[in-house]
């Protein structure tokens, strides 16, 4: 399962307040493609399957976070944060799994 750190649960959680959503999760998926093979893909999501894997994350474990199981494999030991400054700014995965990524972070193999 993919872990979020602070900044990223924080992040996540003013996200769903701002769009008045706070039932939803946070979906973090593979998908074929991109330029390494692999994309990273990241959604707010109310539509749960029974073999999705769960997370809840933030003080209060109100910020959730779902991950269907072929993604799960890939994003095994993965960590989700997220930046605010003037370079890198937004949400960047760290890998274990990824043999290699392209130049653009978004793709891995």
């Amino acid at each position: 399962m993919i872990t979020l750190t602070d900044s990223a649960a924080v992040k996540v959680r003013q996200l769903l307040s701002d769009e008045g959503a706070e039932d939803l999760a946070l979906r973090v998926a593979v998908r074929p493609g991109g330029c390494s093979g692999f994309s990273y893909e990241m959604f707010f999501d109310g539509d749960i399957a029974a073999d999705d894997t769960r997370q809840s994350y933030g003080d209060a474990g109100d910020v959730r976070v779902v991950v269907d199981q072929a993604s799960a494999q890939l994003l095994e030991g993965a960590t989700l944060d997220y930046k605010d400054g003037l370079q890198d700014a937004g949400f960047a995965i760290t890998n274990p799994n990824a043999t290699r990524t392209c130049g653009c972070g978004d793709s891995f193999s």
